[in-house]
């Protein structure tokens, strides 16, 4: 099967389209070619696949990208048996003449635009319901993927959803530290970055150090860059995913302290599940799918939104009982090794798109090869 995938949004390494979807379709033979935008990011693109670069879409910054999309698109679909988008943009560049389309839903862009500072405040009472037309016309025109079970209530059908798992090392982490904490995933302000600045500044008398390793939002950029110069935290930039959870193992928690704006009371916040996969004890504000998803588990510490006291007491928590931490650390871990493993769901949604695309069904034999890949 020969498949295209699109996005002038995401970052090329997307762990969710690079290394869950796209390293799944290359496991189990098929052809790829990736329109992303590969400069902007500054990435090498993956010798398995074949690349087309685009401009990035950011901010207000879209005219560009959107004007190179069509003609990428149309270029990436040449003997293509599949095209898969990953974002709301593209589906107003799509070619008219084109294989079995798939529109990826990540999130809820209706909800999502409140969390756009950029957006003038007409724009973002108008725009949600422009928005949920052009989800309708869609839903009528091509195949949906949902990245969260709630989504299907914008949509009057059922379509498959694939979940935001992550792939759980096979060897239990080491424990949780008693020195650092740890944030991963892009930086703005609805995510939490001005509390979690705060918060590192309240932990350095206390010997503990903070790391935020992640894409930041143009706005927030300038207070993280004050930050590291004044030794307050350290912030790595993008990382690669799997390396970034590499960097997560022995904190004492992974921060999750996401505002409550929408688009994310709907969604499982997928660092939870990636800390957890780690060893590392959640500590996250109380959006409810993280919420319950941490206090069923027992794996970690749900404070409320905004409240850096709050966070700063649970941190200091998990550092003075080492062995609950330990203790945290170790459900999360085997929880997300039983439900959340990728290779686990992998199959599924290969077999998926080849039923799609009108190709036969790939072996588990081949999807298993997922595993010796990301064996760490």
């Amino acid at each position: 099967m020969r498949v295209c995938v699109g996005t002038i949004v995401h970052h090329p390494e997307d762990a969710r389209i690079m290394h869950r979807q796209i390293r799944a379709l290359l496991d189990a033979g098929h052809d790829i070619t990736y329109v992303a935008p590969f400069t902007d990011c500054n990435v090498t693109p993956d010798p398995g696949i074949r690349a087309i670069d685009v401009p990035r879409a950011t901010g207000r910054r879209r005219w560009r990208a959107l004007k190179a999309a069509r003609k990428a698109l149309k270029r990436g679909i040449e003997g293509a048996d599949l095209l898969i988008v990953h974002d709301i943009e593209l589906l107003f560049r799509l070619p008219r003449r084109r294989p079995a389309t798939v529109w990826d839903v990540h999130e809820d862009t209706a909800a999502a635009l409140e969390a756009k500072p950029y957006l003038p405040e007409v724009l973002r009472r108008t725009l949600p319901s422009l928005v949920r037309g052009v989800e309708a016309r869609a839903e009528r025109r091509m195949h949906l993927i949902l990245a969260e079970e709630a989504y299907q209530e914008r949509f009057s059908r059922p379509h498959p959803v694939v979940l935001n798992t992550t792939y759980v090392p096979r060897r239990p982490p080491a424990p949780p530290g008693g020195n650092r904490v740890i944030y991963v995933g892009q930086l703005s302000a609805a995510r939490g970055a001005v509390e979690l600045v705060e918060l590192a500044r309240r932990l350095l008398p206390h010997g503990i150090r903070t790391d935020l390793v992640g894409a930041a939002d143009q706005e927030i950029r300038p207070l993280l860059r004050d930050a590291q110069r004044e030794g307050v935290l350290d912030w790595y930039g993008y990382v690669p995913n799997q390396h970034a959870l590499r960097m997560a193992e022995g904190a004492i928690a992974g921060l999750s302290l996401l505002h409550d704006v929408p688009n994310y009371r709907q969604s499982m916040p997928t660092k939870v599940v990636e800390y957890m996969a780690r060893g590392v004890p959640v500590v996250t504000t109380p959006l409810p799918a993280a919420a319950s998803m941490v206090e069923r588990v027992g794996c970690g510490v749900v404070v409320p939104f905004g409240d850096v006291d709050a966070a700063l007491h649970a941190v200091l928590g998990l550092r003075d009982d080492p062995g609950g931490a330990t203790a945290m650390g170790k459900r999360g871990y085997e929880q997300a090794l039983n439900e959340h493993h990728w290779p686990d769901h992998a199959g599924e949604f290969v077999g998926r798109l080849e039923e799609w695309a009108g190709k036969p069904v790939t072996s588990a034999v081949e999807i298993g090869v997922l595993e010796a890949w990301h064996a760490i």
